[in-house]
């Protein structure tokens, strides 16, 4: 077989153009720290790196995500927390108020002291973020969530909208409270109904918060009224269920001795029952209301009401004082309420902020794995790529010697020695 000189020289230059192309390669490699400089360098690792850098990328917009939903979720639960401690202050305030010795004057000062927390109340309400948006809008965040009414009791101006943050590809969760839910509402569990006097009754009776025997019962869900009638010699009472229809009467006009140490324990139905103290005068009026019912609902309501009976006189008007007594009865059942409903908005929040920090560490750590699976295929691996490039510089010399030689070979030099 005959081979001719220049195919040898075409053959030896070729394979030293692929090892001075495959050195310039890892050269590159080694300035650069990247083993992936174009796709063609490794197809397959190539695509393993296109789905890599995707993961990469969705697990640090959930790390984004994540710490966004903890921040709003701290703040929240940080306002609750103050909002509990102003709560827990107007109820110690309640507390002393609803006491007979004390003068109109004393009643009038523990007035104003109430109408200071409530004002601090509203501005926790309004809490905004660092970027000015209102934590309890809902969805309106650009919206002052709260605004006085000129009768009393607040307007809410925000919505109920839930904003929910994607922290995983399979959770969201909600990072706000709307203040409907926080301010205006309560449960039906862990609540109990609110008895209240009519605010025209004109005689000396008081009722007693409601006790619940059996919580369960579904009739203490009911509305009830309890209603004095007679005469002043035979006085008489009937309680009627307001929420069935049409109302049912559960206990008929009824004769009892009104007199002024006396007391008349009523049953509402089998669930609960109330006192009535005093001597309530015919026409006179009592309700026992649901936790729920709009009434009881709005705290900002109930300490305006509370406000304005405190700066109400009293001195030498026992009807006056009965009254009032009705009216902080009723203000601290409710509130009691209130409250209830915001310790377990707070106790949601967080738990919320507890399932975070789980997936925080989680996302971290699946972070941690991408990014080193990453690394493995597209960085390079310093000592390997060395030592192949002294490898295959050291072969290119060899190959550069011995053309060298093979060019100085001819048959002339055996032919004419």
């Amino acid at each position: 077989m005959r081979i001719a000189t220049s195919q040898i020289y075409n053959q030896s230059v070729q394979t030293m153009d692929n090892q001075q192309a495959q050195l310039a390669q890892l050269s590159q490699e080694l300035s650069s720290g990247t083993a992936l400089n174009t796709p063609a360098d490794n197809p397959i690792g190539a695509a393993q790196a296109v789905t890599l850098s995707v993961a990469s990328a969705t697990l640090t917009q959930y790390t984004t995500n994540q710490s966004s939903a903890q921040s709003a979720l701290q703040l929240e639960g940080s306002t609750l927390g103050s909002v509990t401690s102003v709560m827990q202050s107007v109820k110690s305030l309640m507390i002393q108020a609803n006491n007979g010795s004390l003068s109109d004057t004393d009643r009038n000062a523990i007035a104003q002291e109430m109408q200071s927390y409530r004002n601090q109340l509203l501005a926790l309400a309004n809490t905004t973020n660092g970027s000015g948006n209102a934590i309890f809008s809902g969805f309106q965040s650009t919206t002052q969530p709260f605004t006085n009414l000129p009768g009393g009791g607040v307007s809410y101006n925000g919505d109920t909208g839930q904003q929910l943050a994607q922290v995983s590809g399979s959770r969201q969760i909600q990072t706000n409270d709307s203040g409907q839910s926080v301010f205006m509402s309560v449960p039906t569990t862990g609540t109990t109904p609110v008895a209240a006097g009519a605010s025209g009754n004109t005689g000396t009776g008081t009722i007693s918060p409601v006790t619940l025997s059996n919580p369960a019962i579904a009739t203490n869900n009911d509305s009830y009224t309890i209603q004095f009638a007679g005469t002043a010699a035979a006085p008489t009472y009937s309680v009627t269920d307001n929420t069935t229809v049409p109302p049912t009467v559960i206990t008929p006009p009824t004769a009892y001795a009104a007199t002024s140490g006396s007391t008349l324990t009523l049953n509402l139905g089998a669930g609960m029952s109330t006192t009535i103290s005093g001597t309530p005068n015919s026409g006179d009026q009592f309700t026992v209301t649901p936790a729920t019912s709009q009434v009881n609902s709005s705290v900002f309501a109930t300490l305006d009401s509370v406000i304005t009976a405190l700066k109400t006189p009293t001195a030498g008007n026992a009807s006056a004082l009965a009254n009032l007594t009705n009216v902080l009865t009723a203000g601290q059942s409710a509130l009691q309420n209130s409250q209830t409903n915001v310790s377990m908005v707070q106790a949601s929040v967080g738990g919320r902020g507890q399932e975070l920090t789980a997936l925080q560490t989680l996302t971290s750590t699946s972070t941690l794995q991408t990014q080193t699976s990453l690394s493995a295929v597209t960085s390079t691996n310093v000592a390997a790529t060395i030592s192949q490039f002294e490898q295959l510089q050291t072969s290119l010399s060899a190959a550069q010697k011995s053309f060298v030689q093979i060019q100085q070979m001819s048959l002339f030099q055996y032919v004419n020695p």
